[in-house]
């Protein structure tokens, strides 16, 4: 014989699979935030890197070595709500200071900006692995002639924002709302080298495609970067995390 509650019960989980997916969640945690996004269409990409506070997005088109965009500053999460604060945004300056609300739906490894209107779908890349220079970093002091001179980050500031395979830096002024330049694209830490490759660079597009090694090390918690820059000077710099700054 059969059972009808039983039937009817597998039937209700069947439906509800359907329509909901068994492992999908549609508030997501802010852990679940951090890492590495990115957004298709057609030629041009979204990309969007999440350390535990901050956050940078920026639009190019890596085909066409064209720079478009970029916005970040930093983000906290309330329920199915991201809040973004910019402190930096090229396009629209006016927004540096405020707060942009977005309700978001995340399932499995896309997370969607307005999921009502699917105003926008984001592809997770990593979530902070193998990460070894995962977060944000301000630079702090830089080395000419063997002697350190110190660089006090205020509103004038530069900060580097990594993922697990992802990064970006941006130079900026958030008082007076001036942008100085940013390049981003993917990055491997292996054996003391750090290794970027390029995918957009604001102040000069030939440099689109590069491949650039440094030496680097943790000292302190902080981030010893050595080597050549693009346009082949030499660099030695000192970066520190954000939080332990506390700006």
């Amino acid at each position: 014989m059969f059972n009808t509650k039983r039937t009817t019960m597998k039937s209700i989980i069947f439906i509800s699979a359907l329509l909901f997916g068994e492992n999908e969640r549609t508030a997501p945690s802010a852990a679940e935030i951090i890492g590495a996004w990115q957004s298709q269409t057609g030629e041009v990409t979204s990309s969007w890197i999440a350390s535990e506070k901050y956050f940078a997005i920026a639009i190019y088109n890596e085909k066409e070595k064209q720079f478009i965009e970029t916005y970040g500053g930093s983000w906290r999460l309330e329920g199915n709500k991201l809040t973004f604060r910019y402190e930096f945004h090229t396009t629209d300056p006016a927004q540096i200071g405020k707060e942009h609300s977005i309700p978001i739906e995340l399932k499995k490894d896309r997370l969607v900006f307005e999921p009502k209107k699917k105003e926008m779908t984001w592809k997770k890349l990593d979530s902070g692995a193998p990460g070894k220079l995962a977060g944000a970093w301000l630079i702090t002091g830089r080395y000419t002639n063997n002697e350190m001179q110190k660089i006090t980050p205020g509103a004038r500031r530069t900060m580097k924002i990594l993922s697990g395979t992802r990064f970006q830096w941006i130079a900026y002024n958030e008082e007076t709302r001036e942008f100085f330049g940013t390049g981003g694209g993917s990055y491997t830490t292996e054996n003391g080298v750090y290794t970027e490759t390029i995918d957009f660079f604001s102040r000069d597009a030939s440099r689109v495609g590069m491949a650039l090694q440094f030496n680097f090390a943790l000292e302190n918690g902080n981030w010893r970067h050595t080597g050549k820059s693009s346009k082949g000077d030499p660099i030695d710099e000192i970066w520190t995390r954000r939080e332990k700054i506390g700006i």
